[in-house]
């Protein structure tokens, strides 16, 4: 979560609110997508009227035609993970984001998913996780899809956050998540599954809470 939030704010350490407020509702009718107005997000999410300018002045600086494609989200998310290649996880989170399935991500589709992770209940963020694990969308986690998140996890942190680290360590850490969340043991994991799993043991909350950090 902290490394989305980074991405889009880095650059509103300075802000005058009084002026921004003017500035972004001028500058919302000049890009190419025009968001929803700030208050329709504050009813919507579960940040101020005054985090969503900050967010928003974040994201415009970033992209200025007030939506993100998903090459410049890879480049614009590499930066935080010099030292790995963040290119299939910024993939994955990038169509978690894109709610609409369009091939781009708005203001709106990023507040909206940030207000869950950073401030949703329990639940929503289990959702949402569960979301960005189901890769084709069909309502189920297979073992193969969350391989390929996990792995992609350990591909953007690097050899010099896990030097040593061997190739088989991400299954592993699938095996051990599958054993308790396939209570049916029909090999795939369902939304209520999952949700109990991580409910029900703390040490996989935890786990799915570590992976938060690097959303």
């Amino acid at each position: 979560m902290g490394v989305v939030l980074g991405i889009f704010s880095m650059n509103t350490k300075q802000v005058d609110y009084r002026k921004d407020k003017v500035d972004d509702e001028l500058e919302m009718t000049m890009v190419c997508h025009r968001p929803e107005g700030l208050e329709q997000l504050e009813a919507q999410t579960n940040f101020t009227k005054r985090e969503l300018q900050v967010l928003y002045r974040g994201f415009k600086n970033e992209c200025p035609s007030g939506v993100v494609n998903e090459e410049t989200f890879k480049h614009i998310y590499a930066q935080f993970f010099p030292h790995g290649d963040a290119s299939t996880y910024a993939h994955y989170l990038f169509n978690a984001f894109d709610s609409a399935k369009n091939g781009s991500i708005k203001f709106e589709d990023f507040v909206m998913g940030l207000s869950i992770l950073l401030r949703g209940s329990t639940r929503e963020k289990l959702e949402w996780t569960f979301n960005l694990y189901d890769i084709n969308k069909d309502g189920y986690i297979s073992r193969e899809e969350m391989t390929e998140i996990v792995r992609a996890i350990y591909d953007m942190m690097g050899k010099y956050t896990y030097p040593a680290m061997k190739g088989d360590v991400p299954k592993q850490h699938v095996d051990a998540f599958f054993q308790k969340m396939d209570k049916n043991k029909d090999g795939v994991v369902t939304l209520d599954e999952f949700v109990l799993a991580c409910q029900e043991d703390d040490t996989m909350m935890r786990s799915m809470q570590l992976f938060e950090n690097v959303i």
